[in-house]
């Protein structure tokens, strides 16, 4: 199925529906159907071509949700930006996906206007919202000025996106997700929530990010979609009760900041349904704070990952009083369709409850990594992707994720790599040696922590090493906390940093999710 196929039923049998919600602003799928065609026949005026690359660096809005699927409409390819990110980072990437045009939100016209001033004249800008400096067009005059254009149609084999991960050499690299890979996604997660065109959905997820797996969920049922290009746990509490949201999902850490927030209690939630959350599994104290304040509300998990999004299911059944709470520890079991396997280094399988690495396979896995054939063949082999997750899988086919083995920290729902801030830590003239781990921390689950030894008659403080990093990393990469060490890192005989004998005492007394 190609993704756009799910906007054409929308469309079909539910035209005078609501479709998309901002702030005052709404809009039917009729509405949305035309502007999407009209801003698709803009991008073509544009000379983007099917398979063309158009990148997009903006909040969550309903323009978003248009530029989406025009570039589609458009036999484009789309490149979401994390709007986290340095201008460095940004600017290997446009330049790695060969991208032609950016759109932009009007929050990132000047980092659009650097970008376009490095990249030069291969870069065409259009701002999302309003001309500005950096917009050589506009998406409203695009769609003012062009008829509907008819649908450039793929096939579900054709490359939709490319979206941007951590890599564990440090570069980031570009997953290549096809149009059935997205449709699989969002598919088995319809038949999995079991959702329909009653469905308001509130966007809590950054769009670029695929945790925010409404997009194409919402639209394929018909359903409506709720947009703030800032959100946190009160204005999530204040749209859900003013348009009666039925649906969100988000991470853990998020949840428990809208369950503690003093309006929760006074706020009508009624219209909620569900909650559900990805990126680690939620702590008990957590669920047992939202489940109190939440107590009709269906909770839900998810696991995946980039290259393999939205892989198991935890139900609500194993959310609800009286359930197993050993169940609450797993990330579920596999979806429909897909397979899952935990493995040993023979590559054989291992019996229950074995630690392992997780395998996976099924319509969702990624097509490769673009332009990196050979890190491509490392991760898929024998038609099996080979996530680097240690795990076990139970009697019942529940996965428990026991440790990361890219060393991956989770701060707040969003993938750190330990060598990409590693990189920019030793970059510091002050530091000889360092590494970088994950410790636990009351807002985030884990936040970043950088552990140096500095060259002799040196000093260092966390704010100086922060200011040195921000001009490579993004803000939420930089260390939060800094330990400086007199000795050498502990190492394995083969020279690697002993990560897992430094987190040790940070961990004692708290549970890892990972």
């Amino acid at each position: 199925m190609r993704l756009t196929q799910g906007l054409c039923r929308a469309f079909q049998v539910n035209p005078r529906g609501i479709a998309t919600i901002e702030g005052d602003r709404r809009r039917t799928w009729q509405q949305v159907m035309e502007r999407v065609g009209r801003l698709s026949t803009g991008l073509g005026g544009l000379g983007a071509q099917p398979g063309d690359r158009v990148a997009v660096l903006a909040h969550n809005s309903d323009a978003f949700f248009e530029t989406y699927f025009a570039i589609l409409w458009s036999g484009g390819i789309i490149v979401p930006l994390n709007t986290r990110l340095a201008r460095a980072e940004l600017a290997f990437q446009l330049q790695d996906a060969g991208v032609g045009i950016l759109m932009f939100g009007q929050e990132f016209a000047q980092l659009a206007a650097e970008l376009k001033s490095s990249l030069g004249s291969v870069l065409r800008c259009v701002g999302m919202d309003a001309p500005g400096s950096a917009a050589d067009y506009s998406t409203e005059a695009l769609i003012a000025a062009h008829a509907p254009a008819s649908e450039k149609v793929r096939l579900n084999s054709d490359l939709a996106g490319i979206f941007y991960t951590g890599g564990t050499t440090g570069m980031p690299k570009g997953v290549m997700l096809s149009h059935a890979n997205l449709a699989s996604m969002a598919v088995n997660l319809i038949m999995s929530t079991k959702i329909d065109e009653t469905c308001v959905n509130l966007h809590s997820a950054p769009m670029f990010h695929l945790a925010d797996i409404g997009t194409f969920m919402t639209t394929m049922v018909a359903g409506t979609h709720v947009f703030a290009r800032r959100l946190d746990e009160q204005i999530m509490l204040e749209l859900i009760e003013r348009h009666r949201v039925t649906h969100c999902f988000t991470v853990p850490a998020v949840i428990d900041r809208m369950a503690r927030h003093p309006r929760a209690p006074h706020t009508d939630l009624s219209s909620l349904k569900l909650l559900g959350y990805g990126g680690a599994p939620m702590p008990t104290g957590t669920y047992e704070v939202a489940r109190a304040v939440f107590p009709k509300v269906d909770f839900v998990q998810g696991f995946g990952s980039t290259e393999m999004a939205a892989h198991t299911f935890l139900g609500p059944q194993y959310h609800r009083p009286g359930a197993d709470p050993e169940k609450l520890k797993s990330a579920g079991q596999t979806c429909f369709g897909y397979e899952l396997r935990v493995v040993g280094p023979d590559g054989l399988d291992l019996p229950p409850r074995q630690v392992g690495e997780i395998i996976g396979r099924g319509d969702n896995v990624m097509q490769g990594y673009w332009n990196r054939p050979e890190e491509t063949a490392k991760a898929l082999r024998d038609g099996w992707l080979h996530t680097q997750d240690a795990g076990y899988l139970d009697e019942q086919g529940f996965v428990y994720i026991t440790d990361r083995l890219k060393d991956m920290i989770i701060s707040g729902g969003e993938n750190v790599y330990s060598i990409e801030v590693e990189n920019a830590v030793s970059r510091h003239p002050a530091v000889h040696e360092c590494t970088v781990i994950g410790v636990p921390d009351a807002k985030w689950g884990e936040r970043v922590h950088a552990i140096a030894v500095l060259k002799e008659g040196q000093s260092l403080d966390l704010e100086a090493l922060r200011n040195f990093c921000r001009e490579s990393i993004a803000g939420y990469k930089l260390p939060k906390s800094l330990e400086i060490r007199k000795t050498l890192l502990p190492r394995s005989p083969a020279g690697k940093v002993l990560k897992r004998e430094l987190r040790e005492p940070y961990w004692a007394g708290h549970t890892r999710s990972i």
